[in-house]
């Protein structure tokens, strides 16, 4: 699996959303920015700063891909939920897909804000929530739920996205912004397609077998065919100031 392929497809679907709330927070002018579990370096190499931005990731191979992939970036390894930084130093702190995956996401919201300049801004820019998920034609439906279990099985909250802004409220965060991120439902490229199969591949592991897996993907690329395919994960942001 090409993680980091999987991440730049990650931050294709929320590149608009970034725009615009980057925008807001002033990321141009920004001198201190931190993107907590920064992974491959997916966002950190596309990031117009004055200075250079800092990434924080807990897996020393993902951060040796980052520092290919962002040569620019100050790279640390660390916990998120005890950030190695001093209080109130960046203007902008910033997690893409990151939340869901932390057993504590208060906590990790709290360092988020501690660091964070007073007046500084807090981003979530991407926590789903797969217990909503939607999947159409029915006979599909089985495939969110195997998705689901299987996140829970690595330790993940697929649920966190519903959770996020009470997250926020509960660090004490003033929040300017939040809601689900919008856009279209356009078909995947083959490609995208391809890849989504190696990732749910990789998450179910041996607790589907490889005959009904199979036979799911047969029904997904007939029902793309078709045009009667509808994949739907609601997807929260927030954005806060300190």
């Amino acid at each position: 699996m090409n993680w980091h392929a999987r991440y730049l497809q990650q931050a294709a679907w929320t590149r608009d959303l970034r725009a615009y709330l980057f925008d807001k927070a002033e990321l141009k002018k920004a001198k201190h920015v931190l993107e907590v579990g920064c992974g491959t370096g997916a966002i950190l190499n596309g990031l117009e700063t004055p200075a250079p931005p800092h990434g924080l990731d807990l897996n020393p191979i993902a951060l040796t891909q980052a520092s290919i992939n962002a040569p620019a970036a100050s790279l640390t390894c660390g916990n998120g939920l005890s950030l190695p930084y001093p209080s109130n130093l960046f203007d902008i702190v910033f997690c893409h897909y990151y939340l869901l995956w932390v057993k504590d996401p208060l906590q990790a919201v709290l360092e988020m804000k501690r660091v964070t300049k007073r007046g500084g801004h807090i981003l979530a820019l991407a926590e789903p929530d797969y217990y909503a998920r939607v999947d159409k034609p029915a006979a599909l439906r089985p495939l969110g739920e195997w998705q689901r279990d299987a996140l829970k099985r690595q330790g993940a909250d697929p649920g966190f996205g519903a959770k996020l802004a009470e997250t926020f409220f509960q660090a004490g965060i003033q929040l300017k912004e939040t809601g689900t991120i919008q856009g279209g439902v356009n078909e995947p490229s083959a490609r995208e397609r391809e890849m989504e199969w190696a990732v749910i591949t990789a998450d179910l592991g041996e607790a589907v077998s490889g005959e009904e897996v199979q036979k799911m993907k047969e029904l997904d690329d007939e029902a793309w065919a078709k045009r009667e395919r509808v994949l739907y994960v609601p997807t929260y942001f927030a954005w806060g100031q300190k």
